[in-house]
């Protein structure tokens, strides 16, 4: 058996921006339950075709679309499952096989080429690190992390199978417990580290992106604290601030997993309630509302992001009619994002979530939804 020794964080060269603090995208200091970008106030909303937008090939006219119908705003998961897409390692070609050391290629020239065209469109990036689907089930089998399909490490040195047939939210897949308060697995760490500071040296500096670990995941919170402590730490060294998230599983706000986020500000500058959008009607109005009063009530009032807006004929998590309910509902309700799921199970950006953007600057335009609070009392017949 091969042995190992942790490798030291490689060096990344970069060279600080300096932006004034207000150019970057940040909570507003005077209305923090809300963004300041380039110093406006401002209300992001968006909707697109794909989760990791940077892998279509339609990337520019797609994102003009969404500026042209009030966009700023997209999700991208650093997901490579779909059919097409590249991953993030150098492949031999001869033998298929990856080199979990060398993170560079396609997926990172598509990625730098993403980043710099929603920079010069002035649209917000949420980026999501680790998509927990891409490691299990059929994606899995494509992964470079399998040890399969890497020259790095073998079943028996990672720790991991070459198969995880369940769901990810039911656990099997020790990728997502590496860090020393977990499993410590240093040999399969040291890559993860990789493909993390392969990913800073491209957006660090960067004025309009954020972070979110995980998506929609459900492991422990130990996860999510070791990235973030890193990133944050990186950024300081390069002489950064950044705004950082995790994304829980639970599809009520007031479940224990949501804590993790909202009780700890020091670590987590924003809260992604994008789960929630699983509700229907009257019970995702009041999950809402419920929420951001208990966020207002630790006197830290912090963005409430809702990054992916379920619902579509098509899909299996509610109706087109419902996603663009809850579309309304979350500006509604005082959160300072809306963006709409891609398809199936999202309306992305179709000519409907086109007009419900449209709508909604008309709208933002004659009332100030930044001050502005929700009092269903108003509302004739309501009592509630």
């Amino acid at each position: 058996m091969r042995t190992f020794r942790l490798v030291p964080l490689f060096a990344i060269l970069l060279v600080p921006t300096h932006l004034p603090a207000q150019t970057m995208i940040r909570p507003h200091p005077d209305n923090p339950s809300y963004w300041q970008y380039k110093g406006d106030l401002l209300l992001l909303l968006g909707g697109s075709a794909e989760d990791n937008l940077f892998q279509i090939r339609d990337l520019e006219s797609h994102l003009d679309t969404l500026v042209a119908a009030g966009g700023n705003y997209v999700r991208c998961t650093l997901s490579s499952r779909d059919e097409g897409d590249v991953w993030p390692f150098a492949r031999d070609q001869e033998t298929g096989l990856y080199d979990l050391n060398k993170p560079e290629g396609p997926f990172w020239d598509k990625f730098e080429h993403f980043i710099k065209l929603t920079r010069e469109r002035d649209i917000i990036v949420q980026i999501e690190v680790f998509d927990r689907f891409d490691y299990s089930r059929e994606p899995w089998q494509l992964n470079p992390f399998n040890p399969r399909n890497n020259i790095n490490y073998t079943i028996e040195e990672s720790g991991l199978q070459t198969n995880y047939a369940l769901h990810p939210g039911r656990k099997e897949q020790p990728f997502f417990r590496t860090p020393p308060a977990l499993e410590d697995n240093a040999l399969l760490r040291q890559y993860q580290h990789k493909f993390v500071e392969r990913l800073l040296q491209v957006t660090l500096g960067q004025p309009h992106v954020l972070y979110c670990i995980s998506n929609e995941t459900n492991e422990s919170p130990e996860w999510p604290i070791y990235w973030t402590d890193l990133i944050r730490k990186r950024a300081e060294e390069a002489g950064e601030q950044v705004q950082i998230t995790e994304m829980w599983d639970a599809w009520t706000l007031t479940h224990d997993e949501h804590r993790n986020t909202w009780e700890h500000p020091e670590r987590y500058t924003f809260v992604d309630v994008s789960q929630v959008n699983h509700q229907v009607g009257l019970a995702h109005w009041e999950n809402l509302i419920a929420f951001r009063k208990l966020i207002d009530d630790t006197g830290i009032p912090r963005p409430l992001n809702s990054v992916k807006i379920y619902g579509a004929n098509s899909g299996s998590y509610g109706t087109t009619r419902d996603a663009q309910e809850r579309f309304w509902r979350n500006i509604l309700a005082g959160l300072a994002t809306s963006r709409f799921h891609r398809p199936a199970t999202g309306l992305g950006l179709s000519d409907i979530a086109q007009a419900n953007l449209i709508a909604m600057r008309m709208f933002t335009d004659k009332l100030d939804i930044f001050t502005a609070q929700p009092d269903n009392l108003l509302l004739a017949g309501n009592s509630r």
